[in-house]
C-alpha cells in the first residue's frame, strides 16, 4: 500500500484508456457502498479492451489529525489507528475483487488522510492519471437507486475526470450472478452505454469522451432525449399538442445530427442507436425507457459549471437520482483543446 507520492499524472484526455488500458480509482469504505463501487470497477476492468490492463487503484480516505501546534504534538496513536484501520479496509477490498476475479498483483492500494472524502478521491486521481473515478450510491438511498451524499456531491462539482457511480445493492446482485453460475460464467457483464442527449455549443466534447470510453469498453452507444409533457397547468392552455409534436421532431434531428458527428468523428463501425422518450417529468419518462441489465447511463455536464470540472446540471441531477443502473458524469471541457471546438470545423452540433 502506498500514501500519495505527489507524481504528477499521466496526462491522458478524460473519458477512454490507452494501450495501458483505463486508470480507475475506486472510492472504497468498508461497507455497503465501498462493495458496490468495487463490484462495479470490476465489470468495468473486465470489460476495458486494451492491450495491456492499467492497475486498479483502491483508495480509502480517512479524516486527518486534528490540527497540532507543533509536529511533536500529534497524537501519534490516533495516527496509526488510523492508517490501521485504512490498511483492514484495503485489505478486505483486495479479498472482495479477488472474488471478482481482479488479483491482488493487478491492484494498487493507498491510503489518504482529508477532511473531505470526494476531494481526497480528486486529489489521488490526479496523483495517478486516472482516467475515472467510481463510487457507490450514498448510504440510506432507494435500492437500486442512486443517492448523492458529501463524497458524491464533491467529486460531481469538482472531479476533472469522469465520475461513475454505482447505485445501491449492485454488489449483491453481481456476487448472485457469479455464485450462481461459477467463477468463470458470470452473467453480470456491461451491455450498452446510453447518453442522455441534449444539444449546446459545448457538447461535442463530452459527447465524444463517452463515445471513446464506450469503445475502450466494447459497448454499443444509445443516444437519448427526454421530452418532458408540459406541467397539467400549462396543458389546460391549449396548443400543448402541437408543441409537444414539434419538440420530438426537434429532437429526433438533433438526435440524429449527434448520431452523425459520431459516425465522421469515430467511423461507422460503432453502432448507435436514437430514441426521443415523451413523458411527465424526467424520472417518469426515463422510468419508460427499456435498459438493459449492464447499461449504463451518462450525462452530460452542466453548462454553467467550471471548464475541464464536472459540475452537475439540475437535469443531469434528475438523471443520476432516477437512473435503475450506474451513471456516468463527463467534466465540461473534454475532449476540447484550448480555445477551440472539440469537434473541430466540419463535424459540429448547432
Amino acid at each position: 500500500m502506498s500514501e500519495p507520492n505527489g507524481t504528477e499524472p499521466r496526462g491522458g484526455e478524460p473519458g477512454g484508456g490507452g494501450p495501458n488500458g483505463l486508470r480507475v480509482v475506486v472510492g472504497y469504505s468498508p461497507d455497503d457502498r465501498g462493495d458496490d463501487a468495487l463490484a462495479l470497477a470490476a465489470l468495468i476492468r473486465s470489460a476495458d479492451r486494451s492491450s495491456r490492463l492499467a492497475p486498479l487503484t483502491v483508495v480509502n480516505v480517512h479524516p486527518p489529525p486534528w490540527p497540532a501546534r507543533s509536529p511533536a504534538s500529534v497524537d501519534a496513536e490516533w495516527v496509526a489507528y488510523l492508517r490501521g484501520q485504512a490498511e483492514e479496509a484495503l485489505a478486505g477490498a483486495a479479498a472482495r475483487l479477488g472474488e471478482l476475479q481482479v488479483p491482488r498483483s493487478e491492484l494498487d492500494l493507498r491510503v489518504r488522510a482529508h477532511r473531505g472524502s470526494g476531494r481526497g478521491l480528486i486529489e489521488a486521481a490526479r496523483e495517478v492519471g486516472a482516467d475515472l473515478v467510481v463510487i457507490g450510491s450514498a448510504p440510506g438511498g432507494r435500492r437500486g437507486r442512486i443517492a448523492i451524499g458529501s463524497t458524491a456531491d464533491q467529486l460531481l462539482h469538482d472531479s476533472p475526470v469522469p465520475v461513475m457511480l454505482a447505485p445501491r445493492g449492485y454488489a449483491e446482485e453481481s456476487l448472485h450472478h457469479h455464485r450462481m453460475l461459477g467463477p468463470d460464467r458470470s452473467a453480470r457483464r456491461l451491455e450498452r452505454m446510453t447518453v442522455a442527449f441534449w444539444p449546446r455549443r459545448d457538447v461535442e466534447g463530452p459527447l465524444l469522451a463517452a463515445a471513446a470510453l464506450a469503445q475502450t469498453l466494447g459497448l454499443p452507444m444509445r443516444l437519448l432525449t427526454l421530452v418532458v409533457r408540459p406541467a397539467a397547468l400549462a396543458a389546460r392552455l391549449g396548443g400543448v399538442a402541437g408543441a409537444l409534436e414539434r419538440q420530438v421532431a426537434q429532437a429526433d434531428e438533433d438526435l440524429r445530427e449527434a448520431a452523425g458527428l459520431l459516425g465522421a468523428r469515430l467511423g461507422d463501425g460503432m453502432p448507435v442507436e436514437r430514441l426521443a422518450e415523451v413523458g411527465t417529468g424526467v424520472a417518469g419518462t426515463l422510468d419508460a425507457v427499456d435498459m438493459l441489465p449492464g447499461e449504463i447511463v451518462a450525462c452530460l455536464p452542466g453548462r454553467h459549471g467550471p471548464l475541464r470540472k464536472v459540475f452537475l446540471g439540475e437535469g443531469s441531477g434528475k438523471i443520476v437520482r432516477a437512473a435503475p443502473c450506474p451513471v456516468l458524469v463527463l467534466p465540461r471541457g473534454t475532449g476540447a483543446g484550448q480555445g477551440e471546438s472539440p469537434a473541430g470545423e466540419d463535424a459540429q452540433l448547432r
